[in-house]
């Protein structure tokens, strides 16, 4: 079985190539556009794998086409004009009072904008050059729209986030038993997702976690114990832009931007790559983000091969799961992954005050694809207006004329 990663030159491979060995890969290929970070993070990569005894081919390699001739699954894990881009993701939405976030709000719609092309561009050559059937699993920010991107192309795809999978090692840890024995239930939008349910061997464990660790796990998502008991879910992180929009919004003027604080860590990581001697993923790729990208990313692929009916949180078509949501609306929830594909668990319909959220954000979703791959600057301006963290006709043209070139959005 051939496995291909697009953008391996990312600090994030070595912790993918960290649990390859639970997957029955005899071809690895890592392909990057930059030819220098993926020599430094391949070599890496490289004595990891001889480390633990992989006995497959590895190829290093510039050539999309090459990297995904004959694969089995292609993982999508690109930054689209690299460290310097999110920088301006995360700044230039503050001059408009807007919060900056590389993957909701503003930020995340400049991602998009730049993103969702060059994935579309990549998996068209997937569907001429890999095997028939073969996964598209992407890990690329903003993962949701990114999906439904390739969806709406016909793609065979599915979405990946880590938000889940870390919430469930926390949780077990928490609880004093194996991760494997707890199955979160996460539902919403990708980055928009409450978790209204802990099972552990078939009982729900939220209401005692919601009595008994509420301050640990407010202090996860910064926002107040009082909230999630209200709630009665535990929200992603990423829901504190929207339920402590002002508070956010005065700490990052005053902060250092992640994106600077990440390019600093990303320059020691690969210098700590080139260390010949160094053949495992260090303790510091911890404090870069993706934490248990490798178990999340390989338990799927694991999964998709053996048919095990584990479960995983994955972003799928809606397709009826989640009541009050269109059937193509891409949604992010726990699925059971057999031989037969991916099955969504059922779910109970969203609570108004989350339905609310999600539907005005699904809305968003849909016009920033739109956007992204007609080039339209009326859909843009309209993508913008729909975002509950914009909203304002009279700082939509400000955030445009900051986040794009107008050529990029006229498609010029």
């Amino acid at each position: 079985m051939k496995l291909a990663v697009v953008g391996a030159g990312s600090t994030y491979t070595p912790e993918l190539v960290s649990g390859l060995s639970r997957v029955p890969v005899t071809e690895l290929a890592l392909m990057d556009v930059d030819a220098e970070r993926l020599d430094v993070v391949g070599g890496l990569a490289r004595r990891m794998l001889e480390r633990v005894g992989y006995e497959g081919g590895l190829t290093l390699t510039g050539d999309l086409d090459a990297a995904v001739e004959g694969a089995s699954f292609v993982l999508v894990q690109i930054r689209v004009g690299g460290q310097a881009a999110r920088l301006q993701d995360e700044t230039a939405p503050l001059a408009c009072g807007c919060i900056g976030q590389e993957t909701t709000g503003a930020g995340g719609f400049a991602k998009a904008m730049r993103t969702v092309p060059v994935v579309l561009e990549i998996a068209s050559r997937v569907r001429e050059r890999a095997e028939p059937g073969a996964w598209i699993v992407d890990f690329t920010n903003p993962v949701g729209i990114v999906t439904r991107s390739l969806l709406d192309a016909g793609h065979h795809a599915v979405g990946l986030c880590n938000v889940a999978i870390g919430f469930q090692r926390s949780i077990a840890r928490m609880l004093g038993v194996e991760p494997e024995r707890v199955v979160v239930d996460q539902v919403g939008l990708n980055h928009l997702t409450w978790i209204r349910a802990v099972y552990v061997d078939g009982a729900d464990y939220l209401p005692l976690l919601l009595d008994r660790r509420a301050d640990e796990l407010a202090e996860q998502v910064e926002l107040p114990r009082s909230l999630l008991e209200e709630l009665g879910a535990i929200p992603s992180y990423y829901l504190h832009y929207f339920y402590a929009h002002d508070r956010v919004l005065a700490a990052q003027r005053d902060e250092r931007p992640r994106a600077a604080v990440v390019a600093d860590i990303e320059r020691e990581l690969l210098d700590m790559y080139r260390d010949p001697a160094l053949n495992e993923k260090p303790v510091l790729l911890e404090q870069r983000g993706g934490a248990f990208y490798s178990e999340a990313a390989v338990g799927l692929v694991s999964s998709l091969v053996s048919g095990d009916g584990a479960v995983h949180e994955v972003d799928v078509r809606n397709d009826g799961t989640l009541a009050g949501l269109a059937n193509d609306d891409v949604v992010e929830i726990p699925a059971r992954v057999t031989a037969a594909g991916i099955e969504p668990l059922p779910q109970a319909p969203l609570a108004p005050e989350l339905l609310g959220l999600v539907q005005h954000v699904a809305a968003y979703e849909r016009l920033t694809v739109e956007a992204a791959t007609t080039r339209d600057p009326v859909v843009a301006r309209k993508a913008l207006l729909a975002h509950p963290l914009i909203g304002q006709v009279d700082l939509v043209d400000g955030l445009l004329e900051r986040l794009l070139l107008p050529e990029a959005v006229a498609g010029a």
